[in-house]
């Protein structure tokens, strides 16, 4: 919901590929965000290795153009990197929010932590 919004605004659905090579059957499951929302449902009946587990990287390949410029800091949650992958080769293009950036914000807190 805060990274991306899409599903919850238009019900948009995305292919998703697991990071980690498993010999372990495949089993559907359902893929969400980190928000315990309704609307925090990226993809169904995703085909994906029954020993997956929380934690685990999985990859969800062109969630889309606007992503990065509708994301909110809903639930106070930062907002996540922007990574290219081309050629098995990984480029950061855009950092992750950290807490620091989002209390920055905050007029009321940033005299009390520095």
């Amino acid at each position: 919901m805060s990274d991306n919004p899409r599903p919850a605004l238009y019900w948009a659905r995305y292919s998703v590929r697991a990071v980690r090579q498993s010999a372990a059957r495949l089993k559907p499951v359902t893929v969400v965000g980190r928000h315990c929302e309704a609307g925090d449902v990226l993809a169904v009946e995703v085909p994906l290795a029954a020993d997956i587990r929380p934690g685990e990287f999985i990859a969800v390949p062109a969630t889309g153009a606007y992503n990065q410029s509708m994301a909110s800091n809903y639930n106070m949650v930062g907002r996540p990197p922007v990574v290219a992958v081309r050629d098995g080769a990984a480029r950061l293009l855009v950092r992750r929010e950290t807490n620091s950036d989002l209390l920055l914000r905050d007029t009321g807190l940033c005299g009390v932590l520095r």
